[in-house]
This record gives C-alpha cells, sequence and structure tokens, in this order.
C-alpha cells in the first residue's frame, strides 16, 4: 500500500473518530440540557433536605438560632432507642401495617379478577372501585368518623362488637383506622393488578382448560407467575406507604384512645412542630428511612424472585 493511499485511510479514520466526538459531546450537552431542571429540583428539594436533616440529627438544634446548636453526635439515636414513646409508636405503625397491607393486597387483587372480564356494567364498577382513591385524606377521615360515630352507619352495623364509638375504644380503634384506609386506597392497587391481569395471554389459560386444569390450578401456575412483579410492587408500595401513616390516625383519632393509635410520623411531627426537638425528629426520621429500607429488602427477598 502506497504512502499516499495510508494517508488518505489515516485522514478517514480521523475524520470519523472527530465526527464520533462531536456526536458523543451534543448528545451529553443534550442530556444535561434535559436532566438539569430535574437535577437542580432534585438537589433543592431531595438531596439538600437529606443531608441536612442527616447533619440536624447530631445536634441538639436550636430552633431560633441554629448557629447556636450543640453538637451531640449519636445521643439522640441513643435517647431515640431509650424512649418508651418510640416503640410504641413503632408497635403502633407496625400493627397498622400488619393489618392493612395483606387486606389491600387480598381486596384489589380479588376486584382485579372479578372484574378482568368484560361484564355489563364492569366499567363503571370500574371506576367506582378506583374513585376514593382520588379522595384527599380529610375528606377520607371525615366520611370515616361520621361513619364511626356514636350514631353512625358503621357503628350501628358493629354494634354488637362494642358499645359505642370504635375510635373511642383502644382495641378497636386501630382496626376502624385501617378500614377506612382499605377503602380508600385499595382502587388504586386493584388498578395496578388489573393491568398486570389483562397483560396474561388467554391462550394459557386456553391450553390449560384443555388439559383439564382447576380454576385454582390455573390461578396458581399461571396467574400468579405472570403478575408476579405487579404484586410485588403492590406488596413493597403499599408497606412503604402505610408505615408513613400520619392523616388518617391524626384526624379521626388525635392518637387515641390513651396513645393506641399514635404512629411514627405523628410521633415525628410532635417532636418537629410541637416540642421543637427538631435534632432528636431528625434522628426519628432517618430511623424509619432505616426502618423502610429494610423492610423493603425483606419484602423483595420473600414475595420476589430471580427472573430465570
Amino acid at each position: 500500500m502506497s504512502n499516499v493511499e495510508q494517508s488518505s485511510i489515516g485522514g478517514q479514520i480521523g475524520a470519523i473518530r472527530e465526527w464520533f466526538h462531536q456526536r458523543s459531546t451534543r448528545e451529553l450537552l443534550t442530556g444535561i440540557l434535559f436532566a438539569g431542571p430535574y437535577l437542580a429540583l432534585f438537589t433543592v428539594f431531595l438531596l439538600y433536605p437529606l443531608l441536612k436533616g442527616l447533619y440536624m440529627s447530631l445536634f441538639e438544634w436550636n430552633f431560633l438560632n441554629p448557629a447556636e446548636s450543640t453538637y451531640v453526635g449519636l445521643d439522640n439515636y441513643a435517647r431515640l432507642l431509650s424512649d418508651p414513646a418510640f416503640w410504641d409508636a413503632l408497635w403502633n405503625t407496625l400493627e397498622f401495617v400488619v393489618l392493612t397491607v395483606p387486606l389491600i393486597v387480598v381486596v384489589s387483587l380479588v376486584l382485579a379478577l372479578g372484574l378482568n372480564k368484560e361484564l355489563m356494567g364492569s366499567r363503571v364498577l370500574q371506576f367506582l372501585y378506583f374513585s376514593p382513591y382520588v379522595l384527599t385524606v380529610s375528606v377520607i377521615a371525615l366520611v370515616w368518623s361520621r361513619m364511626f360515630a356514636q350514631a353512625g352507619v358503621g357503628t350501628q352495623f358493629l354494634g354488637w362488637l362494642f358499645e359505642g364509638s370504635p375510635l373511642n375504644s383502644e382495641l378497636w380503634a386501630m382496626p376502624a383506622i385501617v378500614i377506612a384506609t382499605v377503602w380508600w386506597q385499595a382502587g388504586f392497587y386493584f388498578a395496578v393488578l388489573l393491568a398486570a391481569r389483562q397483560n396474561v395471554p388467554e391462550r394459557l389459560y386456553q391450553a390449560a382448560r384443555l388439559d383439564g386444569a382447576s380454576p385454582w390450578r390455573m390461578f396458581r401456575d399461571i396467574t400468579l407467575p405472570h403478575m408476579k412483579n405487579a404484586l410485588l410492587f403492590v406488596v413493597i408500595a403499599s408497606t412503604i406507604f402505610q408505615f408513613q401513616v400520619f392523616g388518617q390516625p391524626y384526624l379521626m383519632t388525635k392518637g387515641g384512645p390513651v396513645g393506641s393509635t399514635e404512629t411514627l410520623v405523628m410521633y415525628l411531627y410532635q417532636l418537629g412542630f410541637e416540642t421543637r426537638e427538631l435534632g432528636f425528629g431528625a434522628a426519628v426520621g432517618y430511623t424509619l428511612l432505616v426502618i423502610l429500607v429494610l423492610v423493603s429488602l425483606v419484602n423483595y427477598k420473600i414475595v420476589g424472585t430471580s427472573d430465570e
């Protein structure tokens, strides 16, 4: 090969490299341009508060003059672990989660399977099941507080279980809040599971029927495996949301009676906005964050399985 040909080939290779370099630079700048606004908002409203909260949790924070805050290291976390009010709030939150999440999963799954087929009125029922979710927590709390009032419909219906309003009973106040929460939120998860069920190929059920499979066998071997990811999302998302419950107990019972419905977020709210113990409150918030991460990992290990 002559020197002229080698020079020509080298020039072409150099031009190609330059073109790729310019294209990569343009793509990088375009990506930064599109991602920039989100990154700016993420930094200002999420990342900075997250880091600031961690910093505050290491101080006895002075609300009026932050510069005079006293560094206490991990004392806030040590105090937290020895505070009976924290453990009571944690126990109440766990009780709420354990009662609510299975009910939400079962109710939403049953509704999704029941309305999967195109039947007369199914669209109307889908709208009715989903509609409570668009209401605010204040409306939900008002409606169900009326339902469970002394002369409310719910109290009259369940009068054989207790006298008076269940919201005034240490035993029944939490179940009453659970009922209101399931009625409110099941519609959203119903929509998620219904979409997942409708994506299961019908030919699998036809083949199973030809083989004589029972409805339970089809549900176990076809429906559940194909809805695995959606169910995993429902379990993890509902668990995270229920651990952060605040509006329902705050508006319906104020944490009572006798603190039986006070949750972790209510406890955090009292520290931050009533007693102004912001450093200690930040430690509670980060403890809740760690709990949520651990619960999510456990849920994933139990419910989720690796794709083969």
